[in-house]
């Protein structure tokens, strides 16, 4: 048991939660709040392909094959509904090379058929619809759908009346294949043959028009209507890890020829390249340190981990802010974290405990690592992100400009730490600037699996009465701190209030 501390769980993680563990290694007229202000949407992506709608989806085991949330929708005032598209899709060949500024110039190359799935979730009252709607590129990382960005920001998604959809835009999602650790994959045609026997994926060469027709289908779609009586004002697209680093070559190549998604979340990309073109293609590789192109007409916001930056090789793609790019670099946190394999999935958003520590060295039961991992403040931050380019797009009022995690000079880049552990630098929140844990991307040791999930490691008595005289002390200090995040930005109000309930009902300096 940890002493000094209450509300902090120590537990193994089911193995149900495996796939989105194993993302980790590569996301009518409405008449809502957020309608009846906005500007009306720019006629984006007239040129891409319209599919085909079918559904909603029935059949099978009764319910969609994901990696997301596992509670009922309902509670929340959300339904949840899948869809197939399916229509010609085109892989794209460069003209020119790839450069390292990111601006890659693209042209539509062979064509080939294809069926796949959108998962819809939306406020089943259309007074709830803000507007947005928000397109996941699905992690297949662990060799199965899964939705990561869905479940860091779902509280905020369902309390401002977001539509979330998610899409199958890769193959193994759809037919399986090999996944990224040499796991055994679970395919949505394997894993219910009766429900999804029909789709065809014809390779990752089409993900990229995949994505495109996918917001088609939202924008105008034909035949069946995945949001039934919202009317869309703005769709924006996300993508984590892996899907993230596809999201780069999306924006950097495709995006200028589609131009149908009116923003972008980009969360956690490294410096790894995804093709533009694989075999059975002609491959065409793509620089992985390359930035997003500097003369895109939509805001980017790119949200990075420590992990990020220096395992992963964020850092020579690296680039300032301007006019349409945000970069936000949090300290205290990993690529995945507690948050994203174990408590994510059932918060409801009205309970304190999501911002007390979580104990595991087992992200996933069976698969352990030699110290707990990280259990910092990811998620809160990623929800402010998503809010603060929700504004971007909606108002044009950019995000507050974030300082960079402080690094050292060098080849081996490291990130510079203060007295207690905790980065220097970067957004800070209350659990980095009145600490009860050294919260780190960096410092574990084992598996490469291991790696992405940084450390916890918790203050004993001495160290928090060094720190805090009382509880009073402590729970001030961070009361102060939670309403500089919020003043800056970087925490949004509803969320400070589960933080400093959590602060009050801890027996810190007790």
């Amino acid at each position: 048991m940890v002493q000094g501390l209450t509300g902090v769980m120590q537990f193994p993680i089911s193995v149900a939660v495996l796939g989105v563990v194993l993302h980790v290694l590569m996301l009518v007229a409405g008449c809502g709040s957020g309608n009846d202000s906005a500007a009306p949407a720019p006629a984006r992506g007239t040129n891409v392909a319209i599919p085909t709608i079918e559904g909603p989806v029935s059949g099978g085991t009764g319910k969609p094959f994901i990696a997301a949330t596992t509670f009922d929708l309902a509670l929340v005032g959300y339904s949840e509904a899948e869809y197939f598209i399916s229509g010609m899709a085109a892989a794209y060949i460069n003209v020119g090379l790839l450069g390292a500024d990111g601006k890659w110039a693209a042209a539509p190359g062979p064509t080939a058929d294809y069926k796949t799935r959108i998962l819809v979730y939306r406020p089943t009252s259309r007074q709830k619809f803000n507007g947005t709607v928000l397109v996941e590129w699905l992690n297949v990382s662990g060799g199965l759908d899964a939705a990561p960005d869905w479940i860091m920001s779902h509280t905020e998604l369902i309390r401002e009346g977001y539509a979330w959809v998610g899409v199958s835009a890769q193959r193994v999602g759809v037919e399986g294949g090999a996944s990224v650790l040499g796991m055994p994959v679970m395919p949505l045609k394997t894993t219910d043959s009766e429900r999804y026997g029909s789709l065809a994926h014809p390779g990752d060469s089409f993900s990229y028009d995949i994505f495109s027709q996918a917001a088609q289908a939202i924008r105008r779609p034909a035949g069946a209507n995945p949001l039934g009586g919202l009317h869309p004002e703005r769709v924006i697209a996300m993508g984590e890890s892996q899907s993230g680093f596809r999201m780069v070559t999306y924006i950097n190549a495709v995006h200028p020829l589609a131009d149908i998604y009116d923003g972008f979340f980009v969360h956690s990309r490294g410096g790894f390249g995804t093709p533009l073109s694989e075999s059975p293609q002609s491959s065409i590789l793509a620089p992985g340190t390359a930035p997003i192109r500097s003369d895109l007409n939509v805001p980017v916001l790119t949200f990075e981990t420590e992990t990020d930056l220096t395992f992963l090789y964020y850092f020579p793609a690296r680039q300032p802010d301007s006019e349409r790019f945000r970069l936000w670099e949090v300290a205290g946190t990993s690529h995945a974290d507690t948050y994203t394999v174990a408590i994510g999935f059932e918060d409801l958003g009205n309970s304190p405990d999501v911002a007390n520590l979580v104990l595991t060295t087992e992200p996933v039961s069976g698969f352990g690592c030699r110290q707990p991992i990280n259990s910092g403040p990811q998620h809160f931050v990623l929800k402010a992100a998503i809010a603060a380019l929700n504004e971007w797009v909606r108002r044009g009022t950019p995000p507050p400009t974030a300082p960079r995690l402080e690094t050292s000079a060098g080849p081996l880049v490291s990130i510079l730490r203060d007295v207690n552990g905790n980065a220097l630098g970067g957004i800070r929140t209350p659990q980095v600037e009145v600490p009860v844990a050294t919260l780190s991307g960096e410092g574990q040791t084992g598996s490469l699996f291991c790696l992405l999930f940084g450390t916890t490691v918790v203050f004993d008595d001495a160290k928090l009465a060094s720190l805090y005289a009382d509880h009073e002390a402590y729970v001030s200090a961070f009361n102060e701190a939670t309403d500089r995040a919020v003043r800056a930005g970087f925490i949004l109000p509803a969320d400070a209030e589960l933080m400093k309930a959590a602060a009050a009902a801890s027996n810190i300096g007790s």
